[in-house]
C-alpha cells in the first residue's frame, strides 16, 4: 500500500463526512466520497435525524464517542449557523424503578467523566417548564448534552475535508466493488470506476447491500421509528427564532419510550412506543425515485395514539395542540445495540462504519481514522468490532429477531445479566440434557446456553449460610449460587467450560508465530501450559490467553472470543507454515475443581494425576474411563483441579463418568454465578471487563505474564520504561463494607468526595464473607488499606482497598 492510500468512502451522511474530515486532518488526503443521492441531504438517516445527542450509556466506549461528538460539533459552524446547540439533556422518571435507573445512569456518567446531577421534580420543571412536576418522581440532568444539526455538521466537516484535498461526488450509485485476490482494488459506480486501496462503507441502513458486493455480512436491520411535530404551542411563541430554534433541554421519558425536543414554537416527539417496523431494502426507493427521501416513510397514526396520550400527560401544554406532521424514519438497529466498525475478515481493505447514530458519529469517525492511519484507535472498540460475532449470530433470522428486540428494549431498564429471550436455545454443550435434568437456570452468551446455578442444589445446607442482597443484585441470582461456591471450596464441583473459545494452532512455524504475538515465554517442553497476553503495538491488552503445548508443533489456546481468532488469522505467515483452527464446536470442557478433585479423577485413569507427576500449568493426554481426554492442571476458581477436554461426541460420556464416580464424594454441578465469585476471590482478571486495549499489563497487575527477555513480540517496544512501580493507575481489589451492596460493575469510585475511578467486576465473596469489587484507581489511591466509596444507586457505600488475592495468597490449595 502506498504511503498515502487511495480511500473511497461510500456514503456522504454524517458518518462519511466526519470520517473524511478525520482522515484528511491526519494527512490522508486522497479521499473520494461517493453518494447515491444529492449532497448533502442524501436521503439517508442523517437527512431526517432529530439530532438529539445524549451521552449517557453503560458502555464507556459509546460515552467516549458521544463526548467527542459534543466537543467537535460544538466548535463547528456552517455559514455562520450553529451545528450543535448545548441545551442540555433531561431524563425524567415516572416510576420508582425508573428513578433508581436514573441514579444508576448518573453513576455511569460519573464513572466516565461527564458532569451530571440528579434533580427533584420541581428542579426538573424549572429546567423544562412544560413538564408537569406532579407526574414525575425526579430527573437526571446532563448539562453538556444537546442538539446536533446533522446536515449542517456533515457539510461543515465535508468542506474542511475538501479544503485539504478530498472530493465529494453526489449522484454516484455504487454498483460493484472490484478486488484483486483478496484485496480491494476499486469501487464501481454508475458514473465511473474509482481505484481504491481502502474502501469504507458508511452507507447506513444500505450497508448490507454494499457488504453483499464483497461477501461481507453487515448484521443490521433497517427499522422505522416514529417522529412527529406538533402545531404551534402558545407557551413557546416568542421564545426562539429560526436561528436559535431551541432553548429547552432535550427531554426523555423512557418509561413511555418517548423523547422530545423544542422546534422554535413547536415540540418534536420521537417514539419507540410502537411495534418494531423492520424495513426490507427491496422496498426502499433509490433517492431519485423517492417522493420525499428514501428514509422517510408514511406516518402510521394508529401507532402514535398511545404516545400522544402519554405526551399530553407529561407536557400538559400539548392538550390544546395536535400532530401537524409526522413520518416513520428509517435508521439502523443491530443485535446488541452497538455500531459495526472495522476491517472485513473476507476482503482486505474493505472497512465498515455502520449502524452509527448522530450521537456517536464524530467519535466513531475519529476512532476509524486512528485505526486506519495509526493502526489502532485510542478508545477500546472491541464491543463495536464487526468481527465480534459468532457465525450463528450472523444468521439473517437471528439478526432480524434480535434487532427487533433491541428496538423494543432501547429504553428498557436492563440488568447486566438479563439475557435475550429469543431465539433460544441455539448453542448447547454436550452436557445440556444432564444440566437440564438438574434444574439448570440458563443465561445466554455468544449464542451459548450457560448454567448460572442448578435448582437441584436448593437443598444444600450451605444455602442457609448465604446472606440476602438487595432487589437489584438479586435479579438473575439465587442463594443457591453461593452454596455452589462454598461446596466447591469444600468438596468438588463440575463446571461447564464448553462455551469458552478454543483455538488450535499447528504447523512447523506455530511456535515462532505465537512467540512473536504473545508476551510470555512459550518455548517450553511439550505438556506445558502458559498464561500470556496479546498486546497491541501501543502495549494495550488485546486479550489474555492460556496456551498449551500439546505437541512440538500443536498448541491449544483458551481464548476470549472471535476477535482473538480474527487477530491471529490476519497475521498468519503467507508461506502456509502455520494453521489456525476454531475447535470450539467440536470439543467440550468440564472444569473439575475442589479439594476432592484428585480423589475423583485418579481412580478413573491409569495416568498419574499426583502433584509430583502432574504439576500446576501442565497438560496430559489420558483416558478417564472410556473417554480420551486432554487434561490441563488449571484453576480459574482457586482450587485443586483440572480443565478436562474431549470431543463433543464423548461429552455426555465424560459427564456421566465423572458424575457417577463423584457421588460418594458429594459432587455437585455448579454454575457461572459461583464461578465468578470464586475467580474474584482469587483476583483472576476477565478481559473485556477488567482490562482492555486501554490498559497495559503493568497497570492491570499482569506484569508477571510479560517476559521481555524472550525476544521481540508485538507491543514490546511500547512497554519500555513501564513497570508496576511507574504506572499512574492500577486495577485494585476493593472489599465492600455493606453486606447487601453487591455492585454489578461500572459504578464510580470516590475518594474525598470526588470520582476517581470505576468498578470493572464485582461479586459477593462467599468464602471471605463480603462483597468484592475490582476497580481502576489512580495509583496513589490503590494501595491496600485506602478507604474509598462506591456510588450505588445514588448512595455512597464504604469500601477499602485490599491486597490480593483475598483467598489463599500462598496458592497452597491449587498446588497440593
Amino acid at each position: 500500500m502506498a504511503a498515502e492510500p487511495k480511500v473511497v468512502i461510500i456514503g456522504a451522511g454524517i458518518v462519511g463526512c466526519a470520517l473524511s474530515d478525520e482522515l484528511t486532518e491526519r494527512g490522508w488526503t486522497d479521499v473520494t466520497v461517493v453518494e447515491q443521492g444529492p449532497l448533502f441531504a442524501t436521503g439517508g438517516s442523517s437527512s431526517h435525524a432529530p439530532g438529539l445527542v445524549f451521552q449517557t450509556s453503560g458502555s464507556k466506549t459509546l460515552t467516549e464517542f458521544a463526548k467527542y461528538t459534543v466537543e467537535k460539533y460544538s466548535g463547528l459552524t456552517l455559514d455562520g449557523q450553529w451545528c450543535f446547540r448545548q441545551v442540555g439533556g433531561l431524563e425524567v422518571a415516572t416510576s420508582p424503578e425508573r428513578l433508581a435507573e436514573l441514579q444508576r445512569r448518573h453513576g455511569w456518567l460519573s464513572s466516565w467523566g461527564v458532569d451530571s446531577r440528579l434533580l427533584t421534580p420541581e428542579e426538573s420543571a424549572e429546567l423544562h417548564p412544560l413538564l408537569n412536576p406532579e407526574r414525575i418522581l425526579g430527573g437526571f440532568h446532563i448539562p453538556s448534552d444537546g442538539l446536533a444539526k446533522a446536515l449542517r455538521a456533515g457539510e461543515a466537516q465535508a468542506r474542511r475535508a475538501m479544503a485539504r484535498g478530498a472530493r465529494f461526488l453526489g449522484h454516484h450509485t455504487v454498483t460493484g466493488i472490484e478486488t484483486t485476490g483478496d484485496r480491494i482494488s476499486a469501487v464501481v459506480t454508475d458514473q465511473g470506476t474509482f481505484p481504491a486501496d481502502v474502501v469504507v462503507s458508511c452507507a447506513g441502513f444500505w450497508g448490507p447491500e454494499i457488504g453483499r458486493m464483497v461477501g461481507q455480512a453487515v448484521p443490521l436491520v433497517p427499522m422505522a421509528h416514529q417522529y412527529a411535530t406538533t402545531t404551534v404551542l402558545p407557551v413557546l411563541e416568542g421564545r426562539n427564532d429560526e436561528r436559535t430554534e431551541a432553548g429547552l433541554p432535550i427531554l426523555r421519558n423512557q418509561d413511555a419510550r418517548l423523547y422530545y425536543r423544542e422546534m422554535v414554537d413547536r415540540i418534536g416527539i420521537g417514539s419507540y412506543a410502537h411495534r418494531p417496523m423492520p424495513v426490507s431494502l427491496d422496498d426502499v426507493p433509490h433517492p431519485r425515485d423517492a417522493a420525499v427521501m428514501p428514509s422517510y416513510l408514511e406516518f402510521t397514526e394508529a401507532d402514535f395514539e398511545g404516545a400522544w396520550a402519554d405526551s399530553v400527560t407529561l407536557l400538559p401544554s400539548l392538550a390544546g395542540a395536535k400532530v401537524e406532521e409526522g413520518f416513520n424514519g428509517i435508521f439502523s438497529f443491530t443485535t446488541d445495540g452497538m455500531p459495526l466498525m472495522g476491517e472485513s475478515r473476507e476482503v482486505q481493505g474493505f472497512w465498515l462504519a455502520e449502524a452509527v447514530w448522530v450521537t456517536h458519529s464524530a467519535g466513531v469517525a475519529k476512532a476509524m481514522a486512528e485505526w486506519l492511519v495509526d493502526g489502532r484507535p485510542t478508545t477500546d472498540v472491541h464491543e463495536c468490532d464487526v468481527n465480534r460475532f459468532e457465525e450463528v449470530q450472523l444468521a439473517p433470522s437471528y439478526v432480524h429477531e434480535r434487532s427487533c428486540q433491541n428496538f423494543v428494549e432501547v429504553y428498557d431498564i436492563l440488568h447486566p445479566l438479563q439475557p435475550a429471550e429469543r431465539p433460544r436455545p441455539l448453542r448447547v454443550s454436550p452436557f445440556h440434557s444432564r444440566q437440564d435434568a438438574l434444574g439448570a437456570v440458563f443465561l445466554e452468551g455468544g449464542g451459548w446456553e450457560r448454567p448460572h446455578w442448578y435448582e437441584a442444589n436448593a437443598s444444600l445446607p450451605e444455602v442457609a449460610q448465604v446472606p440476602e442482597r438487595n432487589a437489584w443484585a438479586s435479579r438473575h441470582w439465587s442463594p443457591i449460587a453461593g452454596a455452589e461456591a462454598l461446596v466447591t471450596r469444600e468438596r468438588v464441583a463440575l463446571y461447564d467450560m464448553t462455551p469458552l473459545k478454543r483455538l488450535e494452532v499447528t504447523g512447523p512455524g506455530a511456535l515462532a508465530f505465537l512467540q512473536a504475538l504473545t508476551t510470555n515465554q512459550l518455548e517450553r517442553p511439550v505438556g506445558s501450559v502458559t498464561y500470556t497476553l496479546l498486546l497491541e503495538e501501543a502495549g494495550g491488552i488485546r486479550s489474555d490467553l492460556t496456551i498449551a503445548r500439546l505437541e512440538a508443533d500443536r498448541f491449544q489456546i483458551g481464548a476470549n472470543g472471535n476477535l482473538d481468532l480474527d487477530w491471529l488469522r490476519r497475521r498468519l505467515p503467507a508461506d502456509g507454515t502455520v494453521q489456525v483452527r476454531d475447535i470450539t464446536a467440536g470439543t467440550c470442557c468440564l472444569g473439575v475443581w475442589g479439594p476432592r478433585a484428585r480423589d475423583l479423577v485418579q481412580p478413573l485413569t491409569d495416568t498419574d494425576f499426583s502433584h509430583l507427576s502432574f504439576g500446576y500449568f501442565k497438560a496430559k493426554q489420558a483416558y478417564l474411563g472410556d473417554v480420551p481426554v486432554t487434561a490441563m492442571r488449571l484453576s480459574y476458581v482457586g482450587e485443586l483441579g483440572w480443565e478436562i477436554y474431549t470431543t463433543a461426541d464423548m461429552g455426555a460420556r465424560l459427564w456421566d463418568t465423572l458424575w457417577e464416580a463423584g457421588q460418594e464424594l458429594g459432587i455437585i454441578a455448579a454454575g457461572r454465578s459461583a464461578f465468578n465469585s470464586l475467580r474474584l476471590e482469587k483476583g483472576y482478571r476477565s478481559w473485556g471487563h477488567d482490562m482492555t486495549t486501554e490498559h497495559t499489563p503493568y497497570e492491570a497487575g499482569l506484569g508477571f505474564a510479560v517476559r521481555r527477555n524472550k525476544g521481540d513480540f508485538t507491543g514490546r517496544p511500547a512497554l519500555e520504561g513501564i513497570s508496576e512501580e511507574t504506572v499512574t493507575r492500577r486495577l485494585a481489589c476493593l472489599v465492600i463494607q455493606n453486606q447487601q451492596a453487591v455492585v454489578t460493575g461500572k459504578e464510580p469510585v470516590y475518594v474525598d468526595g470526588r470520582p476517581v475511578g470505576y468498578v470493572t467486576s464485582a461479586a459477593y465473596g462467599y468464602t471471605i464473607g463480603a462483597p468484592i469489587a475490582y476497580a481502576w484507581l489512580p495509583a496513589e489511591h490503590a494501595a491496600p488499606g485506602t478507604r474509598v466509596e462506591i456510588e450505588y444507586f445514588g448512595a455512597k457505600v464504604a469500601a477499602v482497598t485490599a491486597a490480593e488475592p483475598l483467598f489463599d495468597p500462598a496458592m497452597s490449595r491449587i498446588r497440593r
